[in-house]
């Protein structure tokens, strides 16, 4: 089986920011046939739509704040629905509300909300994991609790393999884990192991370094993943769609030629 690729945007962030249209472009003729968005880059849901309608990209998704989505759910959630996603996913969490803090069981309570405006709308709330996700709490991975308490129904998984790595799980093992509730895949790569600072490199904190035993984001099939075995896993999950994501551009690339080098490791692999 071979999977429509995706490219998340957060991957061109900046290309997108200066130019949308040009950016979706690129991506389409780098051989991506979905997106998903990080953002509207002051675009209308209608405008949206309608480039990807002209440059033949299916719009599979979109990471939307997860403060936005709790304040005001429907009017949120009815702008990607305009634009013809089938899945919103909560990003990441600020520090107050991770696994652990204070706020942790009201994610769990607002996603379930989240997740049930999602459903009416006919979209499908995902959850976006880091490897913050992966403390255990009373024996238990916060993330298995996660889904664990929300019903499937409500929240599927979105997850991020470079993110199950480093928090500890081998990532196929880990999409074969949610078989039934995976339909989105994320396929990160990267070098080096955890390491303090980790998230400067995704514009977050400020602590990372440039040494080159520390964690380095990389281009699908230049870093340390086992991509077959993650293909395949996520075949047999039931996923439809794998959605290519690298956070910071490394090894002297562009975002662009990034992208271009994820999308020629994956065709070389025959997906």
């Amino acid at each position: 089986m071979s999977f429509p690729v995706a490219i998340q945007m957060y991957t061109l962030r900046n290309d997108a920011k200066a130019n949308l249209y040009a950016t979706l472009k690129k991506a389409k003729a780098l051989g991506y046939d979905g997106v998903e968005f990080a953002g509207l880059h002051g675009h209308t849901a209608e405008e949206v739509r309608d480039m990807c309608q002209d440059i033949g990209l299916v719009p599979i998704s979109a990471h939307v704040p997860y403060k936005d989505m709790v304040e005001d759910p429907e009017a949120v959630l009815s702008q990607y629905q305009t634009i013809g996603c089938k899945y919103v996913a909560v990003p990441y969490l600020n520090e107050e509300y991770r696994p652990g803090n204070e706020k942790f069981p009201e994610v769990i309570e607002n996603d379930a909300k989240i997740g049930a405006v999602a459903k009416k709308l006919g979209m499908t709330l995902l959850y976006h994991n880091h490897d913050f996700e992966f403390v255990k709490l009373d024996g238990k991975y916060a993330l298995d609790i996660l889904y664990d308490e929300v019903p499937a129904d409500l929240l599927q998984t979105d997850l991020d393999t470079c993110w199950v790595n480093v928090g500890g799980e081998d990532p196929a093992g880990y999409i074969l884990k949610y078989t039934g509730r995976a339909p989105v895949v994320h396929l990160k790569d990267f070098v080096g192991q955890k390491s303090e600072g980790m998230y400067e490199l995704i514009g977050i904190d400020k602590k990372a370094t440039a040494e080159p035993t520390k964690f380095e984001f990389r281009p699908v099939g230049s870093g340390k993943q086992d991509f077959p075995a993650i293909l395949e896993a996520s075949k047999k999950a039931g996923a439809t769609r794998v959605v290519v994501e690298q956070d910071q551009a490394t090894m002297g690339l562009t975002p662009m030629e990034s992208a271009a080098k994820s999308r020629e490791y994956l065709k070389s692999i025959g997906n």
